[in-house]
């Protein structure tokens, strides 16, 4: 999975549009609460975005921290097994740790240094993004998985592409 940046003046007017839209919506503080219930100093500073692609509407915010596994998960268009694309919060950027298959087929690693286990193959791929884009479809049934919390991304995307990233939290 490779990364797509933007360009230009419009990605400068998407970004800010982006940040002030996720520092609008509340999201809960993941951490400590002091005694009245408010998010203590160790909550976390930092979102994970699903924009749609083309227009940089958030349509998902979830509160991320450093070493949150991200995964996508989804079914192959020809092999009609499972990938996992597992990525692990490191800052402002997403680092790709892990990809899961079942099978190889177009677009899977072939000659890649795997290992496997328990009917997996495991690849460690290298790689750090600012940006992680996507196209849900129905047929791969694409899930977000964000630690232990899942959504479907074909019906929050509404099958339109989008792209994932982290930023930091405007305090409100």
């Amino acid at each position: 999975m490779g990364t797509r940046a933007r360009s230009g003046a419009s990605a400068g007017v998407i970004l800010a549009v982006v940040l002030l839209a996720v520092s609008a919506i509340a999201v809960p503080a993941v951490g400590q609460a002091d005694d009245r219930g408010r998010p203590s100093a160790q909550a976390t500073e930092k979102v994970l975005v699903v924009a749609d692609a083309d227009t940089g509407e958030p349509i998902l915010v979830a509160p991320v921290e450093n070493g949150t596994r991200v995964t996508l998960a989804y079914t192959h268009s020809v092999e009609k097994t499972p990938v996992r694309d597992v990525y692990a919060v490191d800052g402002s950027r997403l680092e790709m740790v892990e990809m899961r298959f079942q099978s190889y087929g177009a677009g899977l690693p072939a000659r890649a240094d795997v290992t496997r286990e328990n009917g997996w193959f495991v690849f460690d791929p290298a790689g750090s993004y600012a940006t992680v884009p996507a196209a849900p479809g129905e047929v791969a049934g694409h899930e977000l998985r964000v630690g232990d919390r899942r959504y479907d991304l074909v019906a929050l995307s509404g099958g339109e592409s989008v792209e994932l990233f982290v930023v930091r939290r405007c305090p409100s």
